[in-house]
């Protein structure tokens, strides 16, 4: 089974214009991004609507496929990147642009999610300790998952489920497994081809998750458990915590 990459990058964010090219410790963030899956799939490639970034890939030596400037999601700009550079590949792993630490690990967790034959589409979940806090437990930005015994989504959600009835928040994530959302996803070719086809569903617009398009018609998410944090950027706060991170993570292997 062949793995390829698409990393999908817009110049244009509401919150973080340029987050793409952002530096971080000296190397623009979607570079970060790219050497981090080089080598762990069989392919990969940005997929952009920008010159910019296209410029700035090329010029480190990366792989970059210039996509429409109309699209609503990643998934669809990584459908269209499959479509000009995927020949021949199983499946796609859709890698968000701002995260320049995804691990090894991660991507291979995820990749072995498709040794089950019937997974049409894998993502992964990270399990929330009692150290993380329940303020990160409530936080809307970290969506929850649930699982059935097979590992497959029940459903997603920015609110906290399941709710204990039966005991005070202050013991919920000592009593129960909850599990955070990472942001990586992976499809079979067909799978991607069918749901970028999709209407956006009520459950989607109520949560404002895509993949509860998903669900809502029908489609099944294998979900892979990862130990591993990983550091988002969606603000240039964000960024500076990367950049203290990354500081940190250079000191320890020094």
């Amino acid at each position: 089974m062949k793995f390829i990459g698409i990393i999908p990058a817009r110049y244009a964010s509401t919150r973080f214009p340029a987050k793409p090219l952002a530096l971080l410790g000296g190397k623009p963030v979607i570079q970060r991004v790219y050497e981090q899956v080089a080598g762990v799939l069989d392919e990969a490639y940005v997929a952009t609507d920008d010159e910019r970034i296209e410029a700035v890939v090329k010029a480190f030596g990366g792989k970059v496929v210039m996509t429409s400037i109309d699209h609503k999601s990643g998934t669809d700009r990584c459908y269209e990147a499959f479509t000009k550079v995927g020949q021949g590949y199983d499946v796609i792993v859709n890698i968000q642009g701002d995260e320049p630490f995804i691990r090894h690990s991660q991507l291979e967790a995820v990749k072995s999610c498709f040794d089950d034959a019937s997974t049409q589409i894998a993502t992964l979940v990270k399990p929330f300790t009692p150290e993380d806090g329940f303020a990160a437990l409530e936080n809307v930005n970290s969506p929850k998952v649930v699982v059935n015994k097979n590992m497959n989504a029940l459903y997603f959600s920015r609110s906290i489920i399941p709710y204990q009835r039966n005991a005070g928040k202050q013991d919920w994530l000592a009593g129960h497994t909850y599990y955070k959302h990472i942001g990586l996803y992976a499809y079979r070719a067909d799978a991607l081809k069918e749901i970028t086809a999709l209407p956006q569903s009520s459950l989607e617009l109520a949560e404002s998750l895509e993949q509860l398009r998903w669900l809502e018609n029908g489609y099944t998410i294998k979900v892979g458990i990862s130990e591993v944090e990983t550091i988002g950027i969606d603000t240039p706060q964000d960024l500076a915590r990367a950049e203290e991170f990354l500081n940190q993570q250079e000191a320890k292997n020094a």
